[in-house]
C-alpha cells in the first residue's frame, strides 16, 4: 500500500506544516506539506503535471528530502523541453515524463 501526500502552496493544508522557498524567474514562491507526512527513510514517487524551468520540482524533493524521504523517483505528465532545460535543475534524480513539447525561446 502506497501512500499519498500534498504538496500545496501556503494556507492551504489543514495541519502543521513544513514549508520550501524556491527562486522564479522574477521572485519566489513557497511549497508546503505536513511536518508527519513523511517517515525518515521512506521512499517517495514525486508526480506533477508540468516540468518547465523545474523549480518547483526541485523544491519539493528538497520538501522530501528535509523530511527524511529518499526521493525515488520524479513524474510528470507534460515536459516542455527545449530552452527552458527542467531537466537540469533535476540531476541526480530518476526523471520521466509522458509527453515531450519542444520550447524554443
Amino acid at each position: 500500500g502506497a501512500g499519498f501526500i500534498l504538496i500545496r502552496k501556503p494556507g492551504k493544508l489543514p495541519a502543521e506544516t513544513m514549508s520550501e522557498t524556491y527562486d522564479l524567474e522574477y521572485g519566489t514562491d513557497t511549497i508546503e506539506m505536513h511536518k508527519d507526512a513523511i517517515e525518515k527513510g521512506e521512499k517517495v514517487l514525486l508526480f506533477d503535471d508540468l516540468l518547465a524551468t523545474g523549480g518547483t520540482a526541485k523544491a519539493a524533493c528538497n520538501l522530501i528530502e528535509k523530511a527524511g524521504g529518499v526521493v525515488a523517483g520524479i513524474a510528470f505528465v507534460i515536459e516542455l523541453t527545449g530552452s527552458l532545460h527542467g531537466r537540469d535543475s533535476l540531476v541526480g534524480y530518476d526523471t520521466l515524463s509522458l509527453i515531450q513539447i519542444p520550447v524554443e525561446e
